[in-house]
């Protein structure tokens, strides 16, 4: 018997019912209160037959956008193929295909590494990762940063630097020590720029060779070369340099956590790849599954000490997710996807600059590709000795929501959640930033003058 969806009735009643019967820990109904009755490429449409530009794209999930014909036409091709749609970690050549094809795209020959596939979430593949460095090095501790997000289960939580989830749970996993990551605007250190970069990779450096630390020799360093939830900021070169440089003088496991800035969103096919070097491990989930539930460890083949069974799940053989997920690659690679995020990224960023020209309360405009955001400042708080203003959380709500209201989804993050960001489906049109932008400065003319 089919199921037929009605979508007779308006937001509200759907939104009452969510409420109802789901769990108090949702969150985007709170900011994005529609229920969607239908989505295509970069929009979305409710039930009451408004339209939204998606600068959200599931968290940076569809790569493609929503309901690509090319994903589209690969999910109707496994189901009329006969192929399971769940194997656990036996083979099948659709498996066989998509694994070739990820391998092709890391860095080196594919000889060199190895694939683990995980539970559905990037939480469970950073699990993984954490898992397998404890066992090659017989070490315990991993070194995460300030801003870092890992995700949110009891492990990876641990390595997570927001301290709002964190603080209800007693017992996060131990042995985690934190340093602060490079955030020029507001350095830790005070110095901002290429000097405040060169001297957080001195510390790093200088910490893990001081023999009086207190922290013994760790297995891992997890980051991310964007941060994303942490507030859109990229990794200066020369300390990422570095911080492989350290790594791999101290034979310290460096893991590059893509979940969210990998598969082309930074305009390269990883954003590592910007620094020129060669991480240890690289964590991928969101955007590799095309749009449906993946995710996968690549690690350096001489770290294969795995035992069988060493680290499970059973929806680690989703057949759909490997369908689309290679689907979304072969588009990627096959048709421009990186070459025109670069141009359209630009486009939007460049765009950002000129709305921070016009508005204050624009601190600054930070990102790659279409990995970017903007701080929300306070204008009439005393700046900082950078010149930085104080963070305006209420602001950056209060925006978000006059975005929504003409019909701009974007999500906050950073500090204090006062970070606009966008993650729009690689596929945006010039036309479609332009619409971003025009709505953006609609919202900023209400909201901060």
């Amino acid at each position: 018997m089919g199921t037929t969806l009605s979508s007779s009735f308006d937001n509200a009643y759907y939104l009452n019912r969510q409420s109802h019967f789901e769990s108090n820990a949702r969150s985007y109904p709170r900011k994005f209160p529609i229920s969607i009755k239908s989505a295509q490429g970069v929009w979305l449409t409710d039930v009451e037959g408004k339209s939204y530009l998606d600068c959200l794209a599931g968290a940076g999930t569809l790569a493609l956008g929503h309901n690509h014909p090319n994903v589209v036409n690969a999910i109707k091709s496994v189901l009329d193929s006969q192929l399971p749609l769940h194997t656990l970690d036996l083979t099948t050549p659709l498996k066989d295909q998509f694994s070739q094809t990820v391998l092709n795209l890391l860095p080196g020959h594919p000889d060199e590494w190895r694939l683990q596939f995980c539970g559905p979430t990037g939480a469970d593949a950073n699990e993984a990762a954490f898992k397998l460095a404890k066992t090659v090095t017989g070490q315990a501790t991993i070194i995460s940063f300030t801003g870092g997000y890992h995700g949110m289960t009891n492990g990876t939580l641990s390595t997570t630097g927001n301290l709002g989830a964190k603080n209800p749970i007693q017992g996060l996993m131990p042995y985690v020590q934190f340093m602060p990551y490079p955030y020029s605007y507001r350095c830790p250190l005070g110095l901002g720029g290429e000097l405040g970069a060169e001297a957080l990779a001195n510390l790093f450096e200088r910490f893990l060779d001081d023999v009086e630390s207190g922290v013994t020799k760790p297995a891992a360093v997890i980051l991310e070369a964007i941060q994303g939830e942490g507030g859109v900021i990229p990794a200066p070169t020369s300390w990422l340099k570095r911080i492989r440089e350290v790594t791999e003088r101290l034979g310290i496991i460096l893991i590059l956590d893509e979940v969210q800035a990998g598969i082309g969103r930074s305009g390269q096919f990883f954003a590592f790849e910007e620094s020129g070097i060669v991480p240890d491990m690289i964590v991928m989930s969101k955007a590799i599954g095309g749009g449906l539930p993946m995710s996968l460890v690549a690690y350096r083949s001489n770290l294969d000490v795995w035992q069988p069974g060493a680290h499970t799940g059973t929806f680690r053989g989703n057949q759909l997710a490997m369908a689309t997920g290679l689907a979304t690659l072969e588009m990627i690679n096959q048709h421009g996807v990186l070459e025109h995020v670069n141009v359209v990224g630009n486009l939007l960023k460049s765009g950002l600059v000129k709305l921070q020209k016009k508005y204050a309360c624009i601190g600054e405009v930070r990102g790659r590709g279409l990995m970017l955001g903007i701080e929300i400042v306070d204008t009439q708080g005393a700046a900082d000795k950078l010149g930085s203003l104080p963070y305006a959380p209420e602001l950056a709500v209060n925006l978000q929501k006059a975005c929504f209201n003409l019909g701009l989804v974007a999500e906050r993050g950073g500090r204090h959640g006062a970070v606009l960001r966008f993650l729009p489906p690689l596929i945006i049109s010039h036309h479609e930033v332009e619409q971003v932008l025009q709505k953006l400065d609609q919202a900023l003319m209400m909201v901060c003058q």
